[in-house]
C-alpha cells in the first residue's frame, strides 16, 4: 500500500514538472504566413492610390527632369541630403505600401464609378476591374510586384546617390505605373497609344528603343 501511494505522489510530481516545463517553453516562432493581427482596410484602391502612394511616388518622379526654356536647359537633380532623404521616403512607401494593394478591398468608394458611362467610356467600372482581378489574380500581384520592385530599386540607388540610376529608376516607376493603369483603369487607351506612336513615327521615323510606346514617354 506505501508503496502504491509512493509511486503515485511520484509520478504526480513528474506530471506536474512537465506541466510547468512547458508552460515556461518560448511560444513557437511565427510562421512566414502568419501576421500579428488582421489587416483591415480603411479606403478603396482609388484612395490609397490617390492619397498615399501617387503623392510620394512623386518624391522620386520631381526628383530628375529636364525643362527647356528661353534661359536654356535647366536640369533638376537631387543635391543635398536632404534631397535624398525625401527620395527614400518615396520609395519606402512604394516598396512598403504596394502589398497593401494585395488585401482585398473595394476599388472605388462608394457610389464612384469611375468614368465607365456612356458609350465613349474612358475607364472600367469597379465591378468590371474585379472581374479582370478574379479571372487572373496572379497578373494583378506581378502588377504589385513590379511596382514593389522599383520602390527596392530605389532605396538602394538612394544608398549610392547614383543620380543616373536615379533617372532609369523614375522611369521604370512611370512604366510600371501605366503598365498596371492600362490594364485595370483605362485600357482602351491601349489602342490610342499605338495610334499615337505610329503618327510619332510617320513624323520622326521609326526608334531604335522599342522598349515602350511613343505615347507613355510622357506621364
Amino acid at each position: 500500500m506505501i508503496r502504491a501511494i509512493v509511486t503515485g505522489l511520484l509520478f504526480a510530481t513528474a506530471l506536474f514538472a512537465s506541466a510547468c516545463s512547458r508552460s515556461k517553453a518560448s511560444p513557437a516562432p511565427l510562421r512566414s504566413s502568419e501576421l500579428w493581427g488582421d489587416l483591415t482596410p480603411v479606403v478603396s484602391v482609388k484612395e490609397l492610390m490617390r492619397d498615399m502612394i501617387d503623392p510620394l511616388a512623386d518624391n522620386i518622379f520631381d526628383s530628375v527632369g529636364t525643362v527647356i526654356n528661353k534661359n536654356g536647359v535647366v536640369n533638376t537633380e537631387p543635391r543635398t541630403d536632404q534631397d535624398w532623404e525625401k527620395i527614400r521616403i518615396g520609395a519606402v512607401t512604394i516598396a512598403e505600401g504596394a502589398y497593401l494593394l494585395k488585401i482585398p478591398r473595394p476599388f472605388t468608394p462608394p457610389g464612384d464609378e469611375n468614368n465607365s458611362t456612356g458609350p465613349d467610356a474612358e475607364e472600367l467600372s469597379p465591378a468590371q476591374i474585379k472581374a479582370k482581378l478574379e479571372a487572373d489574380p496572379v497578373l494583378w500581384n506581378a502588377k504589385i510586384e513590379a511596382l514593389r520592385n522599383v520602390g527596392l530599386e530605389v532605396i538602394e540607388i538612394v544608398k549610392r546617390k547614383d543620380t543616373k540610376e536615379l533617372w532609369d529608376a523614375a522611369e521604370n516607376l512611370d512604366q510600371a505605373c501605366e503598365n498596371c493603369h492600362l490594364e485595370y483603369w483605362y485600357p482602351g487607351e491601349r489602342a490610342l497609344m499605338k495610334k499615337l506612336d505610329h503618327r510619332l513615327e510617320e513624323l520622326y521615323g521609326p526608334r531604335t528603343d522599342k522598349s515602350r510606346p511613343l505615347g507613355m514617354d510622357a506621364r
